[in-house]
């Protein structure tokens, strides 16, 4: 009897597809691009993709609450390494099938995770290979209360001699003449939520990043790209006026230095949100603070953009950023950003000549459909965005001091000052566990003084310093195709970026 390949393969992948992902969160957070990859492929880009595809309010503040999380929390964490919930008891991995459906009044989940990696890249200069890392995932509820965790430490291999970080966090770098003999590259990540709610109110103590507005990409007050931080954010709605009053806890320099002990910067955000119908209306604020902490600024009802007039301007730095979303027809956003870093009058911005007009736009626009192909969901979409950001955004008086910046990163666009983007991302989701996608960017950065955070702008003179957008800038194009899997036990995904900023990177990993 002749046996075809072709069969078993289908059924296989079938299988594959009809089970059910576990390891949810009670935080829809931002992407996890450079590390902490595996339990959720994009969820903010598939909560903006329900968004865009709905017909309920929308709000554009992120990390946020998951409202599904506690109602499916026993069939979405019962197959859980370590599983516990007041209406079933304990169980142990696949032991919970025969659990009743109820909604527990608390609820633990525990698993272990790990992957290993190949990355390269032309910007490091280094090949990463093998990269190990493994930790948990714990995430549950109890009353009022929610928490998770993500925690990981990381093991790597490198071909440079001076190995750099790759996700421009910390990195430990132990060479085997002072250590013994033993030679190894390694450190530790972990983002973390552990939140109190109360009816329209919510209490967020945690370490992650925050990403503010309608965009994906190219947000200009906060992205979602920025480095992490540690975080308390007070989260509250009224009806369809949502207000977001957050302060982070940032650093000057990368590293374990002294500096960073003795040199401070903080930062104080508010967020107002009005959704009327199929539109919302968004305004931000962000006032940094270096060596300067003034606890007052996290009330939200205190306007930072006058509060700055009552501190030392070489101390604080701050922003003020009005956005707009509309949806149509349940299938497409549009959206717009306009940031505004510093002006004299709104003449300069009208003149735009010189380094008093500090300001940078965004528009896109999000279209989304989904598909029903007999019993399987297709969910695809597309994103188009063009960002300008005008020289000597972000920067301050003095170098070091109160840049929009974390580590040495915006905490805006990672494009940073002095720049120009388009982005286009073609994308599609089948039965929430394959996902592809693929990225065109153009990209343009200036090279005068100003196109970089740390490039000072003088307190004087400001109107003689004339500024000069994208002067000896070259056009770099970057086409990056992306394909993963997301399975109930194990992760793969395959990565690559073609013609500039040329980059690898393979993973493989489990949840359990």
């Amino acid at each position: 009897m002749k046996i075809s390949l072709s069969k078993p393969f289908a059924l296989l992948v079938a299988a594959m597809l009809s089970v059910p992902a576990f390891a949810a969160s009670p935080v829809v957070g931002p992407e996890n691009i450079r590390n902490l990859r595996l339990l959720e492929n994009s969820p903010m880009l598939f909560d903006l993709h329900r968004v865009t595809t709905g017909e309920g309010r929308q709000f554009f503040a992120y990390p946020h609450r998951d409202t599904t999380f506690r109602k499916n929390f026993v069939d979405s964490e019962r197959n859980a390494l370590l599983y516990y919930d007041n209406e079933n008891g304990a169980a142990v991995s696949g032991h919970g099938s025969a659990f009743e459906k109820k909604s527990p009044r608390m609820g633990l989940a525990m698993s272990l995770v790990g992957g290993l990696d190949y990355r390269g890249g032309e910007a490091l200069n280094d090949t990463i290979w093998p990269g190990i890392d493994g930790g948990i995932y714990l995430r549950g509820y109890a009353d009022s209360i929610d928490f998770v965790l993500d925690a990981r430490i990381y093991d790597e291999g490198h071909s440079a001699d001076r190995p750099r970080s790759f996700d421009g966090e910390f990195l430990e770098n132990q060479k085997s003449e002072d250590n013994s003999g033993l030679e190894y590259t390694s450190y530790a990540r972990y983002r973390a939520h552990i939140a109190l709610n109360y009816d329209w109110l919510r209490l967020d103590f945690g370490r992650d990043v925050m990403h503010w507005g309608p965009g994906y990409y190219n947000n200009l007050s906060l992205n979602q790209f920025a480095l992490p931080y540690n975080m308390l954010s007070l989260d509250m709605q009224f009806g369809p006026l949502r207000v977001l009053s957050f302060y982070g806890d940032l650093r000057i320099y990368p590293g374990m230095g002294m500096n960073n002990k003795d040199e401070t910067r903080n930062i104080f955000g508010h967020r107002y949100e009005l959704a009327v119908g199929n539109a919302t209306f968004g305004i931000s604020e962000l006032q940094i603070q270096y060596d300067n902490l003034k606890p007052w600024l996290f009330v939200p009802v205190v306007p930072l953009f006058m509060e700055k007039g009552n501190y030392s301007e070489d101390s604080n730095n701050g922003s003020l950023s009005f956005d707009f979303n509309y949806r149509l027809f349940r299938s497409l956003r549009v959206y717009s950003e306009f940031f505004l870093d510093d002006m004299e009058s709104p003449v300069s911005l009208v003149k735009n000549d010189n380094i008093e007009a500090k300001w940078a736009w965004m528009a896109g626009m999000h279209g989304a459909h989904d598909f029903k192909i007999k019993s399987h969901l297709l969910e695809s979409g597309f994103i188009a965005e063009y960002a300008r950001i005008e020289p000597y955004v972000y920067s301050h008086f003095h170098a070091n001091t109160a840049q929009m910046a974390h580590l040495g990163r915006p905490l805006g666009s990672q494009a940073g000052p002095n720049s120009q983007t388009i982005d286009f991302t073609a994308y599609g989701r089948l039965d929430h566990h394959i996902f592809a996608s693929l990225r065109n960017t153009w990209f343009w950065k200036g090279t005068d003084y100003g196109s970089a955070l740390n490039d000072t702008t003088p307190r004087v003179d400001h109107m003689r310093i004339h500024k000069r957008f994208l002067r000896g800038a070259n056009m770099e194009y970057s086409l990056t195709p992306s394909i993963s899997y997301e399975g109930q036990y194990v992760f793969f995904l395959g990565e690559i970026t073609l013609f500039n900023d040329e980059k690898v990177y393979l993973r493989t990993g489990f949840k359990w």
